[in-house]
């Protein structure tokens, strides 16, 4: 589990930086789109805000590998990941949207939510 949050913790924090300083190149990224409106802006800053903090509780948990708060967190981190995985892929295919990050985003969020499912199991 330790290897899992340093993993995510680096990822998320990345990612969230990135959403929330630069959030028209994240979204062109992502979404191969842009931003056009002052609440697009604030509400793709408010998901980097977030991603922030899911990175952080992940690298402050990161040595805790053995407490029922790590594996809350490893579980809420697969409802996370299970689910912008899915978002994403329904943007992809079901709004037409395609930037160079969307599909290595899928695939990045659906192998972090099968660790989850992995490391849930073994306990």
């Amino acid at each position: 589990m330790k290897t899992f949050h340093t993993v995510t913790a680096v990822i998320e924090i990345g990612a969230g930086l990135l959403l929330a300083t630069m959030p028209a190149l994240a979204v062109t990224i992502l979404f191969g789109a842009s931003l056009t409106t002052p609440v697009e802006r604030a509400l793709t800053q408010m998901a980097g805000v977030a991603l922030l903090a899911l990175g952080v509780a992940c690298w402050l948990a990161r040595a805790d590998v053995q407490s029922r708060a790590a594996r809350g967190l490893t579980g809420g981190m697969l409802v996370y990941n299970a689910g912008v995985a899915t978002v994403l892929v329904y943007a992809a295919v079901g709004l037409g949207l395609s930037g160079v990050g969307l599909w290595p985003a899928v695939f990045l969020h659906a192998a972090l939510a099968i660790w989850c499912v992995l490391l849930l199991w073994r306990r």
